[in-house]
């Protein structure tokens, strides 16, 4: 028997009724329910106001999300940003960055609530529905699910090469370091797809604290052992020529290298500490109490600052120890060859984070597609139907068979994708430099120009323009930045080629 969910949709959010009717949380999911206080009271301590199962997250688990998304592999790859910026625009650009990105997050953090009503907003597209409507809720979609497909490619290719340099780093062990030796990246990323296409059956984003607390680890981890090798490169001596202003024209790049390079470098600090591609995500796992903005502030200064403390010893001390000929990548670009097993271990430390990191980014791609085939066809037992398997070793597990088509689904397609254009990480950059502006500092000031009615032309109201249009430059440079990088892999560019 079906229930006329047009007629009952607003009665049934705001009550625990749903389960008395035998729909489970995640067929309620869908439902954009009103903050209503007697709901809460009626819901006990199973569901919060709007009828969905409980939150349990705090600032430990949402700190732990934050830098799950924030610190990447690409910690390791600051001292190469450093060296074409120098000590001084370097140092500033990491420091001036790492503010804009915490001030801009709180901002957004005190937009979960909708204005007036109290409603929830369960992702960035809601916010901006909230706050300003029209065709900015269009463009913020594109670009944050944009983003999101960007970077779930980006980790399939990052994760292979960090598995890649395990191989490589014990034959250059074993045959020495001027051996030739490859390593085929394909079997790899088909491996990281399988691994991915178990996790992607994971509920939802409440359900990933586990991964992502693995993952910081992972990320603590071969971000100080790149620091120690890089400590241990300046004890010995052995380092690079440092300038105050980074490579030198004529010596080290060319006049024209020198400008896109450094355009380049400050786009992608800048890009380094942006998480709020999925900030709403992480605040919707909080619990209500205290209230969800204050918790995440927290949260974001605790992320924001642990990973500016990690990125200024990764790339000074990085640069230190090179110089201008710092490598992309400490670790897969052999800036070190021994101990190997350390590199062996910290490459492995990597991709265990990537495989983490993916599905934090991956799960508001699921759900924002789930919720509009729940909505759409509300009736269908394939789409809405969860059914309880035992599954040896794991036992009962609830399965839903279109997330466990779409999911992986969407997990293959990415991992073909990957192996189709093993240089997407240059793509990469150019979407990182087109969506950091709009979803990072432009819908943020925008929405807290509204949420807080700041007058025009006052001296608030300036400076907040200011950082919007400042911010504005800095993407158009690093993305001209990146379309030359771009042209420069594509012609390089061999089809079903090993990465080298």
């Amino acid at each position: 028997m079906y229930i006329d969910m047009s007629f009952t949709l607003h009665w049934l959010s705001l009550y625990h009724f749903p389960l008395f009717l035998g729909f489970s949380p995640l067929e309620m999911k869908s439902f954009h329910t009103e903050y209503n206080p007697s709901a809460v009271e009626a819901a006990g301590n199973n569901f919060d106001d709007d009828g969905r199962e409980k939150r349990t997250g705090t600032v430990m688990t949402a700190s732990a999300h934050i830098i799950t998304a924030v610190i990447g592999s690409g910690v390791l790859s600051l001292a190469w940003a450093i060296a074409q910026l120098g000590w001084v625009a370097g140092t500033v650009i990491l420091v001036t960055f790492a503010v804009i990105n915490y001030f801009t997050s709180t901002m957004l953090a005190d937009c979960y609530r909708s204005p007036d009503t109290g409603i929830r907003n369960y992702n960035y597209m809601d916010v901006v529905r909230a706050y300003l409507g029209g065709w900015k809720v269009k463009l913020c979609g594109l670009a944050q699910y944009g983003s999101l497909v960007g970077i779930t490619i980006g980790y399939t290719i990052t994760a292979s090469i960090s598995l890649v340099a395990i191989g490589k780093a014990n034959c250059f062990h074993e045959k020495g370091h001027g051996a030739k030796c490859s390593v085929s990246n394909y079997p790899l990323m088909a491996a990281f797809g399988i691994i991915q296409i178990v996790l992607s059956q994971i509920h939802n984003f409440h359900k990933l604290s586990f991964l992502s607390i693995i993952a910081t680890v992972m990320s603590f981890s071969y971000a100080s052992i790149g620091i120690g090798l890089a400590l241990a490169a300046l004890a010995s001596g052995k380092v690079g020529k440092t300038d105050l202003t980074g490579t030198v024209v004529g010596v080290d790049v060319t006049a024209s290298d020198k400008i896109w390079r450094s355009f380049q470098a400050a786009g992608d600090i800048a890009f380094s500490y942006a998480f709020s591609v999925v900030l709403v995500e992480i605040q919707d796992t909080l619990r209500s109490s205290p209230p969800e903005n204050k918790v995440m502030k927290k949260a974001s200064l605790a992320g924001v600052s642990t990973t500016t403390g990690f990125y200024i010893l990764c790339g000074c001390i990085g640069y230190a120890a090179f110089g201008n000929q710092a490598p992309g990548d400490f670790l897969t670009d052999f800036g070190f060859y021994e101990p190997y097993w350390l590199i062996d271990f910290a490459n492995a430390c990597i991709a265990v984070h990537l495989i983490a990191a993916y599905q934090v980014f991956a799960q508001p791609i699921f759900q924002f597609i789930e919720k509009k085939c729940n909505k759409a066809w509300p009736e269908s037992n394939f789409i809405t139907k969860d059914y309880s398997i035992n599954i040896p070793l794991l036992g009962k597990c609830r399965i839903n068979f279109f997330r466990l088509v779409w999911r992986s689904t969407y997990v293959i397609l990415t991992t073909v994708a990957a192996m189709i254009f093993p240089f997407f990480n240059a793509i990469l950059g150019l979407i990182g430099a087109l969506t950091f502006w709009p979803l990072t500092v432009y819908f943020p000031v925008e929405m807290h120009i509204s949420q807080k009615k700041v007058k025009k032309y006052t001296m608030r109201w300036i400076g907040l323009k200011l950082l919007v249009l400042v911010c504005l430059v800095v993407s158009l440079l690093a993305a001209v930045g990146s379309i030359v990088g771009l042209i420069s892999s594509v012609k390089a560019y061999k089809p079903f080629h090993n990465l080298d």
